[in-house]
């Protein structure tokens, strides 16, 4: 039976012991990150305590290179879709808190969880990010499965579809984990919010989510009700993010020791404010753009293998900055109030989770990420083709599964072009394809390449290798 691996004293020693370090132990590290190995604990505490601007601009320029060196330069984009906001628990930190009596609750229908899905790919949207409050009478189990398979079945035109949904929900039983496997989900996603017990205990003072152990072994238990991909995360601002960042690579650790894979994700959302939530209104432990932007770099050094997502918490400066330096997900175009794509009001706050930082929509991001030179990217192909959990692993920790990413990537790209795109982002988008068969190195790639590209031109959808 897992019990509670996580040990408050031993980060809190690591973190002491690593203070001040000298340049030349930082560089070494710098040096092992760059050999896609990853880093230990006690190596990560070292460089989370480096503040000299110079070694920190070259953890900068190693965490891009490692980023590209396994994943290349594509960024996967979803758009999240909350279905409920009723819920049991009474996180300080949440709009959604039980307590919070201005909330606008809402519980969709699957006639308007379909309308929304219809909304989203519309846009182009073909990845979703499914999520709801925990409340046993308005977001149950039977109704969150209900609505995975509602979204699946919505169909538009010009071949609109949603090809993965991942999940974010409450922790379940194993058996209940197998009911979301046979749904055919993509990732279950799921944040211990914080990995200091006081501060997790003062942030949830009553509901279900209370429990820090059930929360923190979820991961096992949806592994051994066979969904191969898990995706962990920490908030920031709840507590010393130099200790949520240990937190994250030790229970990344003992899933690799336990369940022989890692997390396929790491989520690193910053506190936003919140309607009636105190702890996001005033963050105990606020993170600044320099910190955020040296957590997600180090993270990307201790786990080069592992995808993390940046959501439309940051402001688009912000994340224009951050994308470079190890983010390979994101979303864009998002709602945090359930109906919120349909109905798009200025009221929507008022029924949100937590207050967008980056508002622009699908079309914005796309526009501005391609005319960076990253490669937008739809695709879902591993999932389809069974290249998850340790097979997926095996591909991506030494950097062979770009070889997949690259090429899905510009053809998802590609049909969103063709079916979807403004015509600024058109332009921009058909001179970057046009610039990556360029640099296509193989001349038998290039013109498989070339092929599927005209195949989408003449109305073909969905092609993947």
């Amino acid at each position: 039976m897992i019990t509670d691996f996580i040990d408050d004293g031993k980060i809190e020693r690591l973190l002491t012991e690593s203070k001040n370090p000298s340049r030349q132990r930082v560089e070494e590290l710098i040096e092992k990150a760059k050999k896609l190995q990853g880093l230990t604990p006690e190596e990560t505490a070292v460089l989370l305590q480096t503040e000299d601007p110079e070694l920190l601009a070259e953890i900068g320029r190693t965490a891009r290179q490692i980023k590209r060196d396994i994943y290349g330069n594509r960024l996967v984009l979803f758009a999240p879709l909350y279905i409920a906001n009723f819920c049991s628990n009474n996180c300080l930190y949440c709009g959604f808190r039980k307590d919070n009596k201005d909330l606008k609750r809402v519980a969709l229908s699957l006639e308007q969880i379909a309308s929304e899905v219809s909304v989203l790919e519309r846009e182009g949207h073909k990845r979703l990010l499914m999520l709801c409050g925990e409340h046993p009478g308005r977001s149950s189990l039977d109704y969150f499965v209900e609505a995975i398979e509602t979204a699946y079945s919505v169909k538009t035109e010009k071949g609109g579809e949603i090809r993965r949904i991942n999940v974010e929900i409450a922790p379940l039983e194993v058996e209940e984990f197998r009911r979301l496997k046979a749904a055919k989900i993509g990732t279950y996603v799921l944040f211990q919010e914080t990995y200091h017990h006081g501060t997790y205990g003062k942030m949830h003072p009553s509901g279900p989510k209370k429990d820090y152990v059930r929360r923190l072994t979820a991961m096992h238990r949806a592994q051994e009700g066979g969904i191969d991909d898990v995706g962990i995360g920490a908030l920031f601002g709840l507590y010393d993010y130099k200790f949520e960042v240990l937190g994250l690579l030790f229970h990344a650790l003992q899933l690799e020791r336990d369940c022989g894979v890692g997390p396929h994700t790491i989520s690193i959302p910053r506190l936003e404010p919140a309607l009636n939530a105190p702890a996001a209104i005033k963050p105990p432990h606020p993170v600044s753009d320099e910190e955020f932007k040296k957590l997600v770099a180090v993270i990307r050094m201790a786990v080069p293998y592992t995808g993390m997502i940046l959501s439309t918490r940051e402001t688009a400066a912000l994340r224009s900055e951050v994308f470079d330096l190890g983010i390979s997900q994101i979303s864009a175009g998002s709602r945090t109030n359930p109906g919120g794509y349909r109905e798009d009001t200025s009221e929507g706050f008022r029924a949100a989770q937590f207050n967008l930082g980056d508002t622009r929509t699908l079309d914005e991001v796309i526009l501005d990420i391609s005319t960076h030179g990253h490669i937008p990217s739809f695709c879902t192909a591993c999932y389809r083709l069974g290249r998850t959990g340790a097979d997926f692993m095996d591909l991506a920790k030494p950097g062979l599964i770009q070889k997949f990413c690259r090429t899905n990537a510009i053809l998802t790209y590609k049909e969103y072009l063709e079916d979807y795109a403004s015509p600024e982002a058109k332009a921009v988008g058909y001179a970057l394809i046009d610039r990556l068969l360029a640099e296509t190195k193989s001349a038998r790639q290039r013109d498989n390449l070339q092929k599927r590209l005209r195949k989408i031109e003449e109305g073909q959808r969905d092609l993947y290798v």
